[in-house]
């Protein structure tokens, strides 16, 4: 999923540098919504795995 966060990102970067406003604004939404994502779903993921 973090691999999907930096896709989006660097989406993000060049569709900035063409000046492609509406692109780049909707690829760094998606792009912050996955890293958002991916980081709950680590620590949930490390919580469950100190249990043992």
């Amino acid at each position: 999923m973090l691999h999907y966060t930096v896709v989006f990102f660097v989406i993000a970067i060049i569709a900035a540098v063409f000046g492609f406003g509406g692109i780049s604004a909707g690829a760094t939404e998606i792009a912050k919504i996955l890293f958002f994502v991916f980081l709950i779903v680590t620590i949930i993921s490390f919580l469950m795995g100190r249990k043992r």
